[in-house]
Parts: C-alpha cells; structure tokens; sequence
C-alpha cells in the first residue's frame, strides 16, 4: 500500500500536505461553511450526504467537501469550478460518440456533454451512491435523456463486466475522506483500458501536493509511474484555476488554504498535440464558451504531458 492511503484503503487528500495551513483562514472557512442552510441529510452505506444553499447556490456535499453543485454570482456562474476541466476532453477530440461517466453528482456535467458533443450518441453514467439519481432529479433539476442510461452499481464491477468500447470515459469518485485505492491499481486501469476505443480519452479526477513532486516517495510520483505502465501518453492538469475560484468564491480568500489540489488527468493511446492542449483553435473555444465562458484559464493549468519512452 503506498504510504499516503489510510489504514482502510482511502487517498486522503490532506494527508499529502506538506505545509502547515493557515489556521485563521481555516478558522474563517469553517465559520463559512456554518451558514450553509441544509435542505436534506441521509447517512447512506458509502456517504454522508448533505443538500446544502447559500448566498452562492445549491450543492452536494459529502461530509464537509463540496462535491457538485451550481454556483451563481456575479464572479463566476456554472458548475463546481473543478468539473470544468472535464470539458478539455472536447480539445483531445470533438467527435467522441459514447461516453461513460462514473459519478453522477448533480448531474450538470452530463447536460453539458450533451450540448459540447454534436455526434454524442450515449452516456452510460454510473454511481455506487443509492440517493444520487434522486438528489440528481429533485434537486438539481437533472432528467435522463433518450441519451442517458442510469447503472446504481460499484464502477469497479460495471468495468470488470462491461463489454462496450467508449470514446470517453470520465471517472470522478469521492467518498466522505477522500478517494478510494482501488481506482488507482491495477484491475481498475486494466479495465479502463480494455473498455475504451481505439483513440479514446480517460479523463480522471485525482489529488496531489502542490508542488507536484514525481519523487518515488510521493503520492503524485506512484499515480505517474502507474499511468505509464498503461497509457502511452497522458496530459496532467493542475487545478490552479479551480482552486483560485473556490477559495475566493465560498470563502472570499485569495489564494489556497491547504497545499493540496486536483490533479486532472486526460491518459489516451492516441497523440496528445501539446500546441492544440495549450492554444485551442478559435472554433473549439467558441463551442467550449456556450458552456464555461472562462475556459481558456483552465487550459494555461496544463501542467506536463507525459510520453511513454
């Protein structure tokens, strides 16, 4: 077991911290976080699961970490401000037909592939969380389309049995502590692999320190030296862009609190054209605007792409 992951098997994200957080700014984002109104609660098998509003608008949280929701200010409007980086995929390849999503949320993501990708033919979305379909529905505001096909199942099991070849498959899991290790190992990435087309895309929401180090003793150095055993490129994106709008946003603090953030990764056997990740042509941007209007500043968070040698 690599030495970040808990006793019961779970990436932790605080426990890649290196630095010791502000605790003023701790403090104010607890104060913060205790205005939430909570509009429902259930403590189901895999989570805690709170429907929280405020100033700012309706979420998802599980235990006290946001995990979806739609935000409305005069700042910035749209989806949790991570989520967005998703939309890159549409840079790697604006043609994707079939589309797997594991992790439903609110919902909002799967609307808006909806109106990124013209060809999109279906979007299998699978989660393990029994109440998510209907937090989805009554909340959010969320319906299946002729498109969409709901599976309440453990995504692990979903790809051990599945049979169908996706274009893009993106896989956002998160429990009330964090990640857990079996979608970092060996049976999880073998199935990625075997249910995704020729060129397709694996998009993933993953965690790391700051100061992304590849040192063998760190947590970011095992995800990297894993994604090279089975892909052989993959674009890491470092969540620089999000992190800035949740802190000043939920928080009104301008800069991280902890030192810990997502780690967006895009893995493929197809070419990764660094020049197009970076500098989207107009017409990719425009289609990509419709849906987040800021998207350029989440294309300068490309932090490396990787090749395998």
């Amino acid at each position: 077991m690599v030495k970040q992951f808990s006793e019961n098997g779970v990436i932790i994200p605080e426990n890649l911290m290196k630095k010791q957080a502000d605790i003023e700014s701790v403090a104010t984002a607890c104060l913060k976080m205790a205005q939430d109104k909570i509009l429902w609660h259930n403590e189901s098998d895999f989570h805690s699961i709170f429907i929280c509003e405020n100033s700012l608008g309706r979420f998802i949280k599980y235990g006290v970490s946001v995990q979806a929701g739609e935000i409305h200010s005069k700042v910035y409007s749209g989806n949790i401000p991570y989520l967005n980086y998703f939309l890159i995929s549409y840079f790697l390849n604006p043609d994707i037909r079939k589309v797997l999503l594991v992790g439903l949320g609110s919902g909002i993501l799967v609307k808006q592939l909806e109106k990124l990708f013209d060809k999109i033919a279906v979007i299998d979305i699978v989660d393990i969380e029994e109440n998510i379909l209907f937090i989805a529905n009554n909340f959010f505001g969320f319906r299946e389309s002729d498109k969409t096909n709901f599976y309440l199942q453990d995504a692990i099991v979903y790809l051990r049995n599945n049979r169908r070849k996706y274009d893009l498959i993106i896989v956002d899991v998160a429990g009330n502590e964090g990640i857990d290790e079996r979608f970092f190992y060996d049976e999880f990435l073998k199935n990625i692999k075997k249910s995704l087309s020729r060129s397709g895309i694996f998009a993933f929401n993953s965690c790391a320190n700051t100061d992304f180090s590849e040192s063998d003793e760190e947590f970011f150095g095992f995800t990297i030296r894993k994604y090279k055993e089975y892909f052989k490129n993959f674009a890491v994106y470092d969540g620089r862009t999000s992190d800035e709008l949740y802190y000043k946003l939920f928080f009104d603090i301008d800069s991280r609190i902890l030192d810990v953030t997502n780690a967006i990764i895009f893995a493929t056997d197809r070419n990764i054209d660094e020049d197009a990740m970076r500098n989207p042509s107009r017409e990719k941007i425009q289609k990509i605007s419709s849906i987040c209007g800021d998207i350029l500043r989440y294309t300068k968070d490309l932090h490396k792409i990787y090749r395998r040698s």
